[in-house]
């Protein structure tokens, strides 16, 4: 069944529509909530509360791609479950990643100032769009995605010492990009 008739089930507030979704997305959503959580029961209970939550927010809302609204839909309650998870000890997998990201991206941005965040966002947005397209999915899977450098390698077909080097080298760029941009890191 294609993301358009899936979505019509959503606005018939056919049930069908959750499995179907499930069917088709499940392993892509499970994926995301496994790179970020690392636990198997957690990642299901959150693939399991993003369809919940797809049901609810479908209709009023008509998503232009229904795999990239899953996929933001789970990454943010696996967010959300990774800080209750780890409000006060440190995690393996999840902080190394925004460990990688924390030189090149400001930390003290006050949450409350939706015009430099968004400003903020719009140059990352520019940057990715300046570089290669594969550089661009290495970047994106890693640090939206959380896939682990081993993962990217083994599909990419590279070293996982090239990966790193590679994200290294996107970062540094991106961390030039950024103060350049106006931002003091």
């Amino acid at each position: 069944m294609d993301d358009k008739q899936i979505i019509e089930l959503y606005f018939k507030r056919d049930e069908t529509a959750l499995s179907e979704t499930q069917d088709k997305y499940g392993k892509y959503c499970f994926k995301i909530a496994g790179n970020i959580l690392e636990d198997v029961e957690d990642s299901k209970e959150c693939v399991n509360d993003a369809l919940v939550t797809v049901w609810n927010k479908i209709p009023p809302l008509i998503p232009v791609s229904l795999k990239a609204f899953l996929g933001k839909v789970v990454r943010d309650i696996s967010l959300s479950r990774y800080r209750e998870n780890h409000a006060v000890k440190r995690y393996n997998a999840m902080t190394v990643m925004l460990d990688e990201l924390e030189d090149c991206i400001p930390s003290g941005i006050n949450t409350e100032d939706q015009a430099e965040k968004r400003e903020l966002i719009g140059l990352v947005n520019d940057y990715l769009e300046g570089i290669k397209t594969e550089d661009r999915v290495l970047f994106v899977r890693r640090y939206y995605f959380g896939e682990s450098v081993n993962d990217l390698a083994e599909e990419f077909g590279f070293s996982e010492n090239k990966v790193s080097q590679r994200l290294l080298k996107i970062r540094r760029k991106l961390k030039a990009f950024v103060e350049k941009g106006g931002y003091e890191l």
